[in-house]
């Protein structure tokens, strides 16, 4: 009887006991639980979600971006095209951001434009979404590569027509002559607001066909000179300049010139005409006359400011 009685209490002790221990357990693993989930919401709570809705470039001109997102939260936010065009998308904080932005004129690296999305919070937390890219539309990509093929093409005419020499006629003692000149300008002198440099520094080379040969083969000419560009209203230009030249023969002297700009070709180069008169100081006779036709451009030349 007694022994019935024992066994009765320890399993009603064990039976509490057991209770207790787990009762303590949950409590333990909810406390546990709800502190994890505060602290997962309050990591979330302090990063603005972007949620892409619409990001297209409009085929017709002008090319607009069209771009539209929703934020987890109310912020001002800012895209930034191809990391360098910033435009600001909500000045005042909201939830439903849109933007349409003139593209017309921008210049961008690759035909998949990268663009991201600042947000600043309510706190002033500031953060960035993923990176998204948004394609050109096909109208562009041809427009694009209309203009670079017209780029080529244009630098190409300008190197042939930059590397002909001036057809020159020489006029020495009773003796006509016919010369190839090329000048090319080194440096030139810019100032504002002027279509062509004040000035510029040249160095040049000319073969004179059939020269004499006696006393001296004064054939080929190098000059060092200088011209002075005054801008005119009805032609181009009047450039007054001087060189020095050699013949590598010991026919050292200076020739002054005045070159005339009549018009511009494709607004690269000058039509010009230019007279010119060498002569030795010091010397009697050998001196001669040179009249040619050439172009002139600054396009291959180093640039100086004032």
């Amino acid at each position: 009887m007694l022994t019935n009685y024992y066994r009765g209490n320890m399993k009603s002790t064990l039976f509490v006991l057991f209770i207790v221990l787990f009762t303590f357990w949950q409590n333990a693993f909810c406390q546990e639980d709800s502190t994890y989930n505060a602290s997962s919401d309050e990591n979330n709570g302090g990063k603005i979600e972007v949620f892409l809705i619409d990001s297209y470039i409009t085929p017709e001109t002008p090319h607009k971006f069209i771009l539209t997102y929703y934020t987890s939260d109310s912020c001002k936010s800012k895209v930034v095209l191809d990391r360098k065009y910033e435009y600001v998308v909500s000045d005042k904080y909201a939830e439903e951001h849109k933007i349409e932005i003139d593209i017309t004129g921008l210049k961008f690296d690759t035909t998949d434009v990268p663009f991201m999305v600042y947000v600043t919070s309510k706190d002033g937390v500031v953060d960035s979404s993923e990176q998204y890219e948004v394609a050109m539309p096909e109208a562009i990509k041809q427009e694009a590569a209309a203009s670079n093929s017209n780029i080529f093409l244009m630098c190409c005419i300008g190197g042939t027509v930059f590397l002909l020499p001036s057809p020159t006629f020489v006029a020495w003692d009773d003796n006509r002559y016919f010369s190839l000149t090329k000048e090319i300008p080194i440096l030139s002198i810019q100032k504002m607001s002027y279509k062509y440099p004040i000035g510029y520094f040249s160095v040049e080379y000319s073969h004179i066909f059939d020269a004499p040969l006696a006393p001296a083969p004064h054939k080929n000419f190098l000059r060092f000179g200088y011209k002075h560009i005054f801008e005119l209203p009805y032609i181009e230009y009047v450039s007054p300049g001087v060189n020095w030249f050699t013949d590598f023969y010991g026919f050292n002297g200076v020739s002054p010139e005045i070159s005339l700009g009549f018009f511009k070709i494709y607004d690269l180069f000058t039509l010009y005409t230019k007279y010119r008169y060498n002569y030795k100081p010091g010397q009697y006779g050998g001196d001669f006359h040179e009249i040619s036709i050439g172009v002139y451009s600054g396009f291959f030349t180093f640039h100086f400011t004032l």
